[in-house]
């Protein structure tokens, strides 16, 4: 039983497109940050700078650990930081030679990863350091974070195309 060749599709809700109530002219978009997408990357900005500062003020017991956590929560806030900057001033409309929505995406998938991978890394090598559980908690809530943003923001649509089917 062939279904056919399938077609998948992934669209964006995140900004990208002008509303009935957005202005067209200006260089600030003031609507966008009071869209659940850009709520989203602030409570995800937060969570991975007070996890930052709760691995960084701790006394290290294993430093690659540590220091894997600190560059993927740094490297992971300051890309969040872009595509906010990216969305605040239109610089999609700018840079066109860019897919702005698939980068955000590629972004979110290999650093949510990165970013659980990290979290259970220093969970595990956390030792009862109240500052070291308290960074791997923050990390599993922006972990948490960017998977309902990712979950929220695209949606992956299968179509299933017959083979027999008449023009």
């Amino acid at each position: 039983m062939s279904h056919g060749s399938g077609l998948v599709r992934t669209t964006c809700s995140s900004g990208g497109a002008l509303g009935p109530g957005q202005p067209s002219e200006g260089l600030l978009d003031r609507v966008y940050p009071l869209t659940h997408g850009a709520l989203f990357k602030v409570a995800q900005m937060v969570t991975l700078l007070i996890a930052f500062i709760c691995v960084r003020s701790s006394v290290p017991i294993d430093y690659g650990a540590h220091s894997f956590f600190e560059v993927v929560t740094m490297c992971d806030l300051i890309m969040i930081l872009i595509f906010y900057l990216v969305h605040i001033f239109r610089f999609y409309r700018v840079l066109t030679c860019i897919s702005w929505p698939m980068s955000e995406l590629l972004h979110y998938l290999i650093g949510t990863l990165l970013l659980l991978i990290a979290s259970i890394v220093i969970a595990s090598k956390s030792y009862n350091q109240s500052g070291l559980v308290a960074g791997a908690i923050f990390g599993f809530l922006a972990s948490f974070l960017c998977l309902a943003s990712l979950w929220l923001s695209y949606k992956i649509t299968c179509i299933t195309q017959s083979s027999d089917a008449s023009a």
